[in-house]
């Protein structure tokens, strides 16, 4: 942490990164883990397990909350040895993709990898991500239909 953030920034900024890691594309994190370069070891702290969370939904946005159904997550736990942890949390079963989230997270702890990590791995994933909601954005709006009621008089 340097003089000008604050421990509530710093959380801010890895909730950011984490988020950009667990919505990655599968085959994009995967290419981003195999080009960096000089990769720090790491040991799993606890392997990828994959489990059922139950989603909740709300009706309108402000409704009494329900049970929507159960979602798979993988979780993992990697440490470096230079001392960092990270971990991850990543819809679906890909066990691979939950211990690089997690391998990219401790890296981003290290003061030295960090600039790195930002500019090579998060930057062009965010890119990417952003890139896909345009595109779906684009094929929804494509076929949107806009319903329109008639009024007819009595007359």
């Amino acid at each position: 942490m340097t003089p000008e953030t604050s421990p509530e920034s710093d959380i801010a900024a890895r909730q950011s990164i984490m988020q950009v890691l667990a919505l990655a594309d599968d085959d994009a994190l995967e290419a981003a883990y195999n080009g960096f370069k000089n990769r720090p070891d790491w040991q799993f702290t606890r392997k990828p397990e994959t489990g059922l969370i139950m989603a909740r939904g709300r009706m309108g946005g402000g409704g009494a909350p329900f049970n929507i159904g159960e979602i798979s997550v993988t979780r993992a736990a990697v440490t470096l040895t230079s001392g960092e942890t990270g971990h991850a949390y990543c819809h679906g079963r890909n066990q691979r993709k939950a211990a690089i989230a997690a391998f990219f997270d401790a890296a981003w702890q290290n003061p030295a990898l960090r600039p790195r990590i930002e500019s090579e791995i998060i930057a062009p994933l965010t890119q990417h991500i952003t890139a896909n909601d345009t595109r779906k954005t684009r094929e929804t709006a494509a076929t949107k239909v806009d319903f329109f009621t008639l009024v007819r008089g009595d007359n």
